[in-house]
């Protein structure tokens, strides 16, 4: 059954794909925001994001809430909810199954549900469709309709923002994929169709695979040249020179994709009797990145007295630079592998520590301390502009003669510290 207008739109999920969608969307069409956290939902509504974000802020035609009943009106839903995995690394799809059900239950004839949230190749019309089905007992492309366009947003980049990277397109039939492809013209610059939502699924669940696959190339070549007593930054400088190389960089893997997706993919791959050797052993390589790092710096560290201190300083809490995120960061992992050694202090100017949950383990502090001379060592993880900012002499004077500086992300390049990835 097919609508003659499509102009009330619900978003399911207010987070880094959710919120710039709504602003962008805000501008043509009455938006309706729904997500289960009230704290974020009141903050919405005084204009406060819940991160950091490179653009103006400023929604039009704009309804918030923590009541699902605010999507009664819609005739276009789309899911951005998180898709993690659970502690097997099995994908967890509860986020998406409520959403579903929840959007199935108002689904009217004519409606279109589009998701964005990343999945495995399948899983819409496996696990989405039959939920929509069973609870609204309306029937795909002769009732309603679905789609597929994944996410591109990439956190902390002010040049590959929604409107200027290329948006993936796919509908459940032609009619429902001219429409959705539509809708996303109006707030992109490009758009590119394909022809099935299984193919819209693929395409996002590769392009996180490859890059950590090339990560964890990189994480390996690290740990290799490191042996050597080789500079691996110089290494990658000298084979940059190559027309073909392709310049990836080591470093600890977390966030929400990069350090996720490739589970999904290997989820599906087990199902249809492929065993996916390569993309596991990239994960392994990254994930264990951070307990090799600790590893070497008590080694290090035992050249100093740790008995009469054994205080260091983690510099970077985020997953990434630029971002106040450190929902699946990898650095806590690095802390938790030198808790039992030592004393550890963590400062990262882009986090506030109300966002920083009681934590035996480490000490955040908002400022660095004016004494000198307090720690043996700093492990520099996350290169944000401000840490940049404050020079590496200042850290120095924090430390004791001849400190362990660990600069992971080569945030100071002029610097000779004790190691870099």
């Amino acid at each position: 059954m097919k609508r003659d207008k499509y102009d009330k739109i619900g978003i399911i999920g207010l987070g880094y794909v959710g919120v710039p969608l709504a602003i962008s969307l805000s501008k043509h069409f009455k938006i309706f925001c729904y997500d289960i956290n009230k704290s974020k939902i009141n903050d919405l509504k005084k204009k406060k994001l819940p991160f950091s974000y490179n653009e103006r802020f400023n929604f039009k035609n704009t309804l918030f809430s923590y009541n699902h009943n605010i999507l009664d009106e819609c005739n276009i839903y789309i899911v951005t909810v998180p898709t993690p995995v659970n502690k097997i690394n099995n994908p967890d799809l509860s986020f998406l199954k409520n959403a579903t059900k929840m959007i199935s239950h108002k689904l009217k004839r004519g409606d279109i549900v589009i998701y964005e949230s990343t999945v495995y190749p399948g899983c819409t019309d496996e696990v989405c469709v039959p939920l929509l089905e069973k609870y609204s007992k309306l029937k795909l492309n002769k009732d309603f309709f679905c789609g597929y366009s994944p996410e591109r947003i990439n956190p902390g980049d002010s040049k590959r923002n929604l409107k200027n990277v290329v948006k993936i397109v796919s509908g459940s039939n032609n009619y429902s994929k001219k429409i959705i492809n539509n809708i996303y013209s109006k707030i992109v610059n490009t758009t590119y169709q394909v022809n099935s939502i299984k193919i819209a699924e693929s395409s996002k669940i590769i392009e996180n695979t490859q890059r950590d696959l090339n990560i964890a190339l990189m994480n390996e070549f690290s740990k290799i040249f490191n042996n050597l007593n080789l500079n691996f930054n110089e290494i990658l400088k000298a084979a940059s020179t190559k027309w073909n190389f392709i310049n990836f960089k080591p470093g600890l893997v977390g966030g929400h994709c990069i350090g996720v997706d490739p589970y999904y993919l290997a989820y599906k791959a087990k199902k249809i009797n492929i065993k996916p050797q390569i993309i596991i052993a990239g994960r392994k390589t990254n994930d264990q990145l951070s307990k090799w790092i600790a590893k070497k710096f008590i080694i290090s560290a035992n050249k100093f007295n740790i008995k009469k201190n054994n205080k260091i300083l983690i510099v970077g809490l985020t997953f990434k630079e630029e971002i106040n995120d450190i929902r699946n960061s990898k650095v806590f992992d690095l802390i938790n592998a030198l808790t039992k050694k030592f004393d550890i202090d963590v400062y990262d100017p882009m986090v506030k520590k109300n966002d920083i949950i009681k934590n035996n383990r480490f000490r955040f502090i908002n400022k660095l301390p004016k004494i000198k001379k307090k720690y043996i060592g700093i492990i520099f993880t996350v290169g944000h502009k401000k840490i940049k900012k404050i020079g590496i002499a200042n850290f120095l004077d924090l430390c004791e003669v001849n400190p362990i500086i660990y600069d992971l992300k080569n945030t100071f390049p002029k610097f000779n510290s004790s190691f870099k990835l």
